[in-house]
């Protein structure tokens, strides 16, 4: 049975875990052809007995090898870009370092691909970039979340400026706006806490749903942005956050 992306060639960034691991393995069972990458080589490998999906570790802080691996991949149907870091702080609490590393993953990274990738897209056509996001950032401010929260809200302007600049040359490039999400990545901050229990308990109680979203929701709204079903979409904030910042 052909899926909604069957025939399209997907690269996914950090792709190890989390929403990009979730991402990598809808777009598969959707019928793409999918290289997941991600830093991390050892989570990274599991991913790779997935039937359909390439694994390629890359840095995507990396200029030199981000252009390698497009030299590498070629033309790509879909770029779906899901790094991120999430500070903990207020503008007090964070140092040049946290703010240049969260500028670079958050945003930076995805400039990257997207120079790298996008011009073999143009040339094929078009394509479908698909930017995780998040309602922390323009949407809405969020406590101890100032340089994730001014990051990410770079990356919906970058995702504007993008879908604004190449509509006519068939590109698509949208953000996925998340609330909190059930990942590896919250478990850490969770238990990095003085209360890691009470730490859930707060985490879940911003959630008027009264629960958190998974990754397997988001990759679910990533399939749809990435499959010609939204071809009259682009540049769009896609709020999946059951209902945090209603």
């Amino acid at each position: 049975m052909s899926g909604r992306l069957q025939g399209k060639t997907a690269i996914v960034t950090a792709a190890a875990q989390g929403i990009g691991c979730a991402i990598a393995k809808a777009f598969v069972a959707e019928g793409a052809k999918v290289i997941a990458t991600d830093i991390n080589a050892d989570k990274l490998a599991e991913l790779g007995s997935t039937p359909g999906i390439t694994t390629m570790v890359l840095d995507a802080t990396d200029t030199n090898a981000v252009n390698v691996a497009a030299a590498s991949v070629g033309t790509v149907d879909v770029l779906a870009n899901c790094t991120g870091f999430v500070h903990h702080g207020t503008i007090l609490e964070c140092g040049e370092d946290d703010y240049d590393f969260s500028m670079e993953l958050n945003v930076k990274a995805s400039y990257r691909m997207i120079r790298a990738f996008m011009p073999g897209m143009i040339e094929n056509g078009g394509g479908s970039i698909v930017n995780i996001a998040s309602v922390a950032s323009n949407i809405a401010g969020v406590p101890n979340r100032f340089i994730y929260g001014a990051s990410k809200a770079g990356l919906i302007g970058l995702t504007k400026s993008v879908a604004k600049d190449f509509v006519t040359k068939g590109i698509r490039c949208n953000a996925i706006c998340p609330g909190t999400v059930q990942s590896p990545s919250l478990d850490d901050r969770i238990n990095a806490l003085p209360d890691p229990v009470q730490a859930k308990k707060d985490f879940i109680s911003r959630q008027p749903m009264g629960r958190l979203g998974s990754a397997e929701e988001i990759a679910a709204i990533a399939v749809h942005l990435a499959s010609d079903e939204s071809g009259f979409t682009t540049g769009i904030e896609y709020i999946v956050d059951g209902a945090m910042t209603l």
